[in-house]
């Protein structure tokens, strides 16, 4: 039976970051208009979303289509295998360890998810199957702090779980693996606006490209990182490290938008 979700819940938002902080704010970020939001339906059929457009993957709960041969080859080839592989692993579809590699198991585990969920059994990791994926496996809702669940945007960053979630007015929007600052240098907890955005930033004290910068607590912000392949390994410099991709598209839905980000959780 095909499982379905209310418009409303807990509340989750999550932020991702790179590397470390920026320097002095030198000049303000040029941007282009984004498409508007458009919640994406999970009664799409499964044959229609076996590809995504720009457009998608800035609709509610979106990913690109991943498939069999696939693999993350490094920051600047993500292809999401690792994060399909430990979402799967989080819902007991796939008991292999996480590669990074589309291969048998991980089709076979796609395919297992898809025939639980009601959806067309493809093997392949669609725009359907991620909205459904995405959703079940937001982690910990019930620790999401209770300022994520006000009206506007907000993006809450669990340190805990590594993971940033985006809510609208209290709705679920998308969610990401990210990862955080290590022990010495911790992305600091607490609640605060977005101040500078900055798509094309880098950093002043490590020459670092941080692409789709958006910051919110002193030197540390949300940003696309391009030395990170597993969200799970390594930290940051104190910003939340997201892959390039996952920052275009959390640039895309809120650069133009009052961005609340809540940084909670134990480190991790």
């Amino acid at each position: 039976m095909k499982k379905m979700w209310s418009a409303t819940g807990a509340v989750v938002v999550a932020l991702a970051v790179g590397l470390a902080g920026p320097g002095p704010v030198q000049a303000a970020p040029t941007t282009a208009p984004a498409a508007p939001v458009a919640p994406a339906s999970l009664a799409t059929s499964a044959a229609s979303s076996t590809g995504v457009s720009t457009l998608a993957r800035r609709t509610q709960f979106a990913r690109e289509v991943v498939r069999y041969g696939q693999a993350d080859r490094g920051p600047y080839r993500i292809a999401h295998v690792r994060e399909l592989q430990y979402r799967l692993r989080w819902v007991g579809a796939f008991r292999a360890g996480v590669t990074g590699r589309f291969l048998d198991l991980t089709r076979a585990a796609v395919k297992r998810y898809q025939r639980r969920e009601g959806l067309l059994q493809t093997g392949v990791a669609n725009r359907v199957t991620w909205a459904h994926l995405l959703r079940d496996t937001i982690r910990h809702r019930s620790s999401i702090p209770s300022v994520c669940r006000r009206l506007g945007w907000h993006a809450c960053y669990d340190r805990s779980m590594h993971q940033v979630v985006l809510l609208h007015n209290g709705n679920f929007v998308n969610t990401w693996l990210v990862r955080g600052g290590a022990a010495s240098m911790p992305t600091r907890r607490g609640t605060h606006r977005v101040y500078y955005r900055n798509k094309d930033h880098v950093s002043s004290l490590y020459g670092s490209p941080m692409p789709y910068s958006q910051f919110f607590d002193g030197g540390q912000a949300l940003h696309g990182s391009r030395l990170m392949t597993d969200p799970f390994y390594g930290h940051s410099h104190g910003c939340v490290n997201m892959y390039v991709e996952d920052a275009r598209q959390l640039w895309n839905l809120t650069y133009n938008k009052r961005l609340i980000v809540t940084v909670y959780g134990r480190w991790a």
